[in-house]
C-alpha cells in the first residue's frame, strides 16, 4: 500500500480542519499524521482518525533555530518512512516539511494553501515572508490553493508557475459535513433554552461572528458597525464565538472596551460545538480582510443562516451577492453597517436568502465530494 504523510503545524489543524479526511484516505493509503504534541491532542487525532501519528514541534512564528531543528527531524522521518507523498497544510508546516521532503527525495511534495497571512504584512517582514513563500513553492511539486481567488493571488504575486497550481473540487481544504451542520437537528425548545441562557429575548435579531477575535478578521469594523446599530435599535444582539489573540493580532483598545461594556454584545468564548450558536442566529457577520476558504461561511450556510461577507477570495466564491448572502467591500464599516441593517430590517429578504443558504452548500461543498476529488489526485500521482 502506498504511503502518504500529512503534516500540519498544530494537532487542531490535523484533527479539526481535516476532520474525517485522514480516516477516509486510510481506506486507500497508509496514512501517517505529523504535527506538534499539543497537550495530548495528537493522540486524540490518532484515535479519532484511526491513523499512526508522529510528534514534531513546530512554531507558528519565525524561530530560526527551532525551525532548523524541526526540518532535521522531519528529514529523518521522511528518510525512514519513504512516503510516496508528503502533503502539508498551514504555513509553517508547509515551509518546513516541503524543504525536508525535497532533501529526503520524496517524489510527490504537495502543499495546500488556505490563506496568505503575509498579504496584510508590509516592509522588511513582508519581503522575508515573500522569500519564504517562494522557497516553499519551489520545494513542492504541486501547490493546491483552496480557492480560485487564492490561485489568482498566487499567480499575481509570482510565487510560482501557474502549471504548479491546482484547485481541488470547487475549493475548500476539507469540505463540510452537511449531515452534522444541519439546522433540523435543533428543536425550537433547544434554541429557546440557549437564547434564555445567553439572555437573548424572543424578539432580538442575533448577529453571529465565529472565529479568532483579531484585527485581520474585521472585528474593529464589526464592533463599530454594531455600536451604530445599537443606537437605532434595542432588539439586536451580537454573539461573538471565539478567542482573542492579543499577542499575534490585537484589537484596538476601544474595540475591546466596547465588547466588555456593551450589554448587547455577548462573548461566548471558544466553543467545541458551534452548531447551537448558529441555530439561534439570524445573520453571520464575517468582515474578514483575507481568507483561504472559510469554514465558518460554509458552516453558517449549511445551518441556513444568511451571511454578510467581504469581497475576498473564498468568501466571494461561497456567497453570491443577493442569492445566499450579501458581499461588501473590505475594511468598510459603513457598508457593513448598511448591509447588516438591511437584513435586520427586511425579514422577507433575510428569510429568502437564508432559505437558499443550505442548498448552496450541500450542492457544492459536501466533504465526501472534496475527499473523492483529492483521492483522484493522489491516485493520478501514485498509480
Amino acid at each position: 500500500m502506498s504511503k502518504i504523510i500529512r503534516v500540519t503545524t498544530i494537532p487542531k489543524s490535523l484533527g479539526g480542519l481535516l476532520k474525517g479526511q485522514l480516516k477516509f484516505m486510510s481506506q486507500y493509503y497508509h496514512i501517517i499524521g505529523i504535527s506538534g504534541e499539543g497537550e495530548g491532542r495528537l493522540d486524540r487525532v490518532s484515535k479519532e482518525e484511526g491513523v499512526e501519528v508522529i510528534a514534531v514541534e513546530m512554531t507558528r512564528k519565525i524561530t530560526p533555530f527551532r525551525d532548523l531543528k524541526a526540518v532535521y527531524k522531519l528529514y529523518k522521518i521522511f528518510r525512514k518512512q519513504k512516503p510516496d507523498i508528503v502533503h502539508s497544510h498551514t504555513p509553517k508546516a508547509g515551509t518546513l516539511s516541503m524543504l525536508a521532503a525535497k532533501l529526503a527525495g520524496v517524489p510527490n511534495r504537495l502543499h495546500t494553501i488556505a490563506g496568505l497571512p503575509l498579504l496584510e504584512v508590509t516592509g522588511a517582514k513582508r519581503k522575508l515572508l515573500d522569500v519564504v513563500e517562494k522557497v516553499t513553492y519551489r520545494c513542492a511539486t504541486m501547490i493546491y490553493p483552496n480557492s480560485f481567488g487564492l490561485k489568482d493571488i498566487i499567480i499575481e504575486n509570482k510565487y510560482t508557475s501557474p502549471k504548479k497550481l491546482k484547485v481541488i473540487a470547487k475549493g475548500s481544504s476539507n469540505g463540510i459535513d452537511t449531515n452534522y451542520f444541519d439546522p433540523a437537528l435543533y428543536s425550537d425548545q433547544d434554541n429557546e433554552s440557549l437564547r434564555k441562557e445567553l439572555n437573548i429575548n424572543e424578539t432580538d435579531k442575533v448577529l453571529i461572528y465565529l472565529g479568532r477575535l483579531v484585527k485581520d478578521k474585521g472585528i474593529n469594523e464589526l464592533v463599530l458597525a454594531f455600536k451604530k446599530l445599537c443606537e437605532e435599535s434595542t432588539d439586536v444582539k451580537l454573539l461573538l464565538v471565539g478567542i482573542f489573540e492579543n499577542d499575534l493580532d490585537p484589537l484596538l483598545p476601544e474595540t475591546e472596551k466596547e465588547i466588555n461594556t456593551n450589554p448587547n454584545i455577548i462573548f461566548a468564548g471558544w466553543q467545541t460545538d458551534v452548531r447551537p450558536y448558529f441555530a439561534i442566529s439570524d445573520i453571520l457577520a464575517f468582515p474578514s480582510y483575507r481568507e483561504g476558504f472559510p469554514n465558518v461561511v460554509m458552516q453558517a450556510g449549511a445551518m441556513g443562516v444568511a451571511s454578510v461577507v467581504t469581497d475576498i477570495n473564498g468568501c466571494n466564491e461561497i456567497v453570491s451577492d443577493g442569492v445566499n448572502g450579501l458581499v461588501i467591500p473590505v475594511k468598510n464599516t459603513q457598508k457593513l453597517y448598511e448591509s447588516l441593517k438591511k437584513l435586520i430590517d427586511d425579514d422577507v429578504l433575510r428569510n429568502d436568502i437564508a432559505s437558499r443558504s443550505r442548498d448552496s452548500i450541500t450542492s457544492r461543498y459536501r466533504n465526501e465530494f472534496v475527499w473523492k476529488e483529492l483521492l483522484k489526485e493522489y491516485n493520478s500521482l501514485t498509480h
